[in-house]
């Protein structure tokens, strides 16, 4: 995979000045979203990048730099590091978005990417331990919902000003994976919570995009971990027959899907539809 590639198929066009957020920014998709993004923002945007590895991010915005200098000090990048599952690091992030207002002229976009697969070696009936299915839905569910709704508290509704939420969704939001409980179960009230929103809040334009089965450290877990051994060969032979999706170009797609904005709010678009 090599998520830093120029990316072919781009269709025309770019996302105004915008105040852009990305979770899970670091690595995998987060990572190739960043990438593709950063171009199309026009001068005086922000480009807010969160994740866990601070180190991560530092390369990510080096990488940013270095490969548009055209932009540098017209698109100003900011590094969150932040653990999501927290109070603490929901109010960084909020904290670097209200910072820049004024780059929000045209735009609030927010990518709701950060997320893990929880443990996979165990079945439904082996979860007797309400902490541990707790803190994984603090950090998959909750810190994504609160975070989505401080954001629109923060930056309200006003004339000629368009606000997008993304969900990073997955198949298994709406199909069930044995052994994969807390996955499916995390991705599926994420999305019907977003399916909500864009029904109470009509002038938000909100997207679940599921990127389809990504080249990642996730895949990897996926074809060691999973419980279920079907379920782990199937993983196991899409990797050895080229059958996994590079990042970069399931970015790609994510960012003609926004520029078009021809979507229904709150619908489930997968890689393969499009």
């Amino acid at each position: 995979m090599d998520p830093e590639r120029s990316g072919a198929g781009l269709v025309a066009g770019d996302l105004g000045r915008t105040l852009c957020l990305i979770t899970g920014a670091s690595r995998g998709l987060g990572w190739s979203l960043a990438v593709a993004l950063a171009p199309r923002l026009q001068p005086g945007s922000h480009l807010v990048l969160v994740a866990r590895s601070g180190e991560s991010l530092r390369q990510l915005e080096a990488r940013l730099l270095e490969g548009s200098p055209g932009k540098a000090g017209r698109l100003r990048l900011s590094r969150v590091e932040a653990d999501l599952s927290g109070e603490e690091g929901l109010q960084r992030v909020l904290r670097a978005a209200e910072d820049s207002r004024a780059a929000a002229r045209d735009r609030l976009l927010l990518i709701n990417n950060a997320g893990s697969l929880g443990d996979i070696s165990k079945f439904v009936v082996d979860f007797t331990q309400p902490s541990e299915v707790s803190n994984y839905m603090a950090l998959n569910f909750t810190s994504c919902m609160c975070l989505t709704a401080a954001l629109l508290k923060a930056f309200p509704k006003r004339e000629n000003f368009h606000r997008t939420v993304v969900n990073i969704s997955s198949l298994c939001a709406i199909q069930p994976f044995t052994s994969w409980s807390l996955y499916c179960s995390g991705k599926a009230a994420r999305e019907m919570m977003f399916r909500v929103l864009a029904a109470e809040e009509p002038d938000v334009r909100v997207l679940n995009y599921a990127p389809g089965p990504l080249d990642t450290d996730m895949q990897k877990q996926a074809r060691s971990e999973t419980a279920d051994p079907e379920l782990r060969q199937t993983f196991l032979t899409m990797h050895q027959e080229g059958q996994l999706i590079d990042c970069h170009d399931s970015a790609g797609k994510l960012v003609n899907i926004l520029i078009q904005d021809d979507f229904q709010s709150g619908a489930h678009l997968d890689y393969y539809d499009q």
